[in-house]
């Protein structure tokens, strides 16, 4: 069921057996840019509640970005624009032109690197920043794909995207910096079953940290969750904050490195969004609407630069860490079959229902109410 109040679109979803609901749910916001839709998770549990203006409910995330921000969400098309593809730091041949609806045609190993020099931030590289509604206006900035497990089970992911990530510095001192890269993905991920939100994924670096969705913070329009975004290396957290970023394999004390999180810019990434939904048993991509571009979610190289060697002039090794590292992989590397909520990684997967935020030796450690998820 759909019904129209002021303006502003209410969606009904009861994510049962039958797929077509879960369609109707995304084609509704995917062809709807403004105004924005708000997504009703189950009539089942708001079967006591009236969807009007003053009380919009959703389960799409809304994303705090840090005040002191620089590199805010990018037009993907933009991005490409300003690239041009590479292998082993050489320029390869590819499409022309090279857009969403070509990028497959690129290998594996290609690194889409800056055609300017990244250090001396272009203004492209800064992004758009979000206006006074919380929109890009006139820059698609990632995307939302479904994985529709079937009888009420669904994956949401939301996948933001930034032309430039910076790594933070250690110990407060700004000579030693590391973790920058050019091209950054990030996500959040809901979990559906039996048709109600259940839990949310926060990606943070090389892993997340997950929590139940009622504990979740939500804005003050809704159910909506919030996500907050560290300062320039855009980390996904639960609460604002100082946390402890935390680098796969490299043990620092807590302190050292951190990633800091404020409500600083209100984005609400969902009407700058293409929408998919993904097939898992058959590893495929569809389009919503019919008309989105399906070929750049087969690109299986680097959105980025890849990884500067010693050699260049703008490159430095901290502690054996890189100044510079290398570009991300796409969506379609996320793991969007994944059995637990978090990631297979080889970390416990923990479901939290306490809001804490991310320190050094604590990603083990259990609190009342937690579960493993095995």
């Amino acid at each position: 069921m759909v019904s129209y109040r002021k303006s502003r679109i209410c969606v009904y979803t009861d994510f049962g057996a039958s797929s077509p609901l879960v369609d109707s749910v995304i084609l509704s916001v995917a062809s709807s840019r403004l105004p924005t839709p708000q997504i009703l998770p189950s009539r089942h549990f708001l079967r006591n509640l009236v969807p009007s203006q003053s009380n919009p409910t959703s389960s799409a995330p809304l994303v705090w970005l840090h005040s002191a921000e620089q590199y805010f969400p990018t037009d993907l098309q933009v991005f490409l624009d300003n690239t041009k593809p590479r292998v082993n730091f050489n320029e390869v041949a590819g499409p022309s032109p090279l857009d969403l609806n070509s990028l497959n045609r690129l290998g594996g190993d290609v690194f889409l690197t800056c055609k300017d020099d990244p250090t001396t931030s272009p203004a492209w590289i800064k992004g758009t920043k979000p206006n006074a509604e919380g929109k890009t206006e006139g820059a698609t900035t990632g995307a939302v794909i479904v994985n529709d497990k079937g009888n009420g089970n669904v994956d949401v992911f939301y996948f933001t995207f930034y032309a430039n990530n910076w790594g933070g510095i250690v110990a407060g001192i700004k000579s030693l910096n590391f973790g920058n890269h050019v091209g950054d993905w990030e996500h959040t991920m809901i979990r559906f079953a039996n048709g109600l939100p259940t839990h949310m994924w926060y990606s943070q670096h090389a892993n997340g940290q997950a929590f139940r969705y009622d504990v979740t913070r939500k804005h003050n329009s809704g159910l909506r969750p919030l996500a907050f975004s560290s300062n320039g290396s855009h980390a996904n957290y639960a609460i604002p904050g100082t946390h402890d970023h935390l680098i796969p394999n490299f043990n620092l004390p807590g302190g050292v490195l951190e990633d800091h999180t404020n409500e600083g810019f209100l984005w609400d990434p969902l009407p700058n969004s293409l929408f998919y939904r993904f097939d898992a048993p058959a590893n495929k991509f569809t389009a919503y609407d019919g008309k989105a571009p399906l070929a750049w979610l087969d690109f299986g190289g680097r959105w980025g630069d890849q990884e500067y060697p010693t050699s260049d002039r703008r490159q430095v090794k901290v502690f054996g860490q890189a100044k510079y590292g290398s570009g991300p992989t796409g969506p379609r590397d996320k793991q969007l079959g994944r059995g637990n909520v978090c990631p297979d990684n080889g970390k416990t997967c923990i479901l939290r229902t306490i809001l804490v935020p991310k320190s050094v030796g604590s990603e083990d450690e259990l609190l009342e109410g937690d579960v493993v998820q095995e």
